[in-house]
């Protein structure tokens, strides 16, 4: 009788995961339109479009390094819904910010691990190195070290530079841009000695010859470009600093349709023109389950934690 009493329970959860999505989804990017979130939900909820026979509606919610859109995610109705699609900043902002207006781990579901992509160490052609422990030593050199570029306070490029600089022990001021674009017109330039960038917008550069490559920040070499070594390799052992991308839903969603996004989000991220997609931008996906995720992200917020904590990084 009791088996039976709690498959009655059970019963509407199940038809409503059936049943969803019964209406549109919207995807929150909480960064303006044409950055690299953007394009990844773009992709993703054309293919969700097409599979549910349900728009799934992008919305681009910008301000304070993600958090206002995370913020209206954090408080909109759990029932799937709503959607927040956001990068790394997930992770970092919860301490890099005094206070936020949410919760990062009691307000938010994981649901589906998006994509990951690393950064590339690029200098301009006028600093005498050509390896990561030349540019180490060249920085040591130099009183009051060097200054870095990155595409923005509180983002993955900003703390890669903050853990190369704690783990290599150097002197390094933050200059933060509005975007990748701007960071690396001012390297180009000169004005800026060098940048951990995402690699699209540095592999034409790199190529020309008007900018240097020494590292990539990834565990692992990236196939766009095998002949650049990672930073581990190259002198510091588990140096590994990458963008990631995840979909979360607010917090108490139905874990049956958290499971159903799981994986139809999943099935969306093997089909060969997405993978295309995310593959120009720098990206690759590799899929999680929710449990999966929730670890990774749990992970991820205590690694960034350690790496502001001992860099002194804050958002200016």
């Amino acid at each position: 009788m009791k088996r039976i009493f709690a498959a009655l329970l059970l019963f509407p959860c199940l038809a409503l995961a059936q049943s969803f999505p019964a209406r549109p989804v919207r995807i929150i990017v909480p960064f303006p339109p044409g950055g690299a979130t953007d394009v990844m939900a773009r992709v993703i909820a054309q293919k969700l479009s097409e599979s549910w026979g349900q728009q799934a509606v992008v919305e681009n919610k910008p301000g304070a390094s993600g958090t206002i859109g995370s913020d209206l995610v954090a408080k909109s109705a759990a029932d799937g819904y709503t959607l927040l699609l956001q990068g790394t900043q997930h992770a970092i902002n919860l301490s890099i910010y005094k206070q936020l207006p949410y919760d990062t781990l009691r307000d938010f579901t994981p649901v589906a691990y998006i994509a990951v992509a690393p950064f590339l160490l690029v200098l301009h052609p006028s600093v005498p190195a050509n390896s990561v422990a030349e540019l180490i030593a060249y920085i040591k050199a130099r009183q009051g070290g060097v200054n870095y570029g990155s595409s923005g306070v509180g983002g993955a490029a900003h703390l890669a530079g903050e853990t190369f600089k704690t783990a290599a022990g150097i002197q390094l001021t933050h200059i933060p841009y509005k975007g990748a674009a701007p960071a690396m017109a001012d390297l180009l330039g000169g004005q800026v000695p060098m940048l951990f960038d995402p690699i699209p917008t540095s592999l034409t550069q790199v190529r020309s010859g008007r900018i240097k490559a020494l590292a990539i920040t990834s565990a692992r070499r990236t196939a766009l470009m095998p002949e650049v070594p990672t930073v581990a390799e190259s002198g510091l052992p588990g140096f590994e600093v990458v963008a990631w991308f995840g979909l979360y839903a607010p917090a108490a969603t139905p874990a049956d349709i958290v499971s159903k996004l799981n994986v139809d989000v999943n099935r969306v991220l093997q089909l060969p023109e997405v993978k295309e997609k995310f593959a120009a931008l720098g990206a690759d996906s590799d899929p999680m389950t929710t449990d999966q995720f929730a670890r990774h992200l749990r992970a991820e917020i205590a690694k960034f934690a350690k790496a502001i904590k001992e860099s002194g990084a804050k958002a200016e």
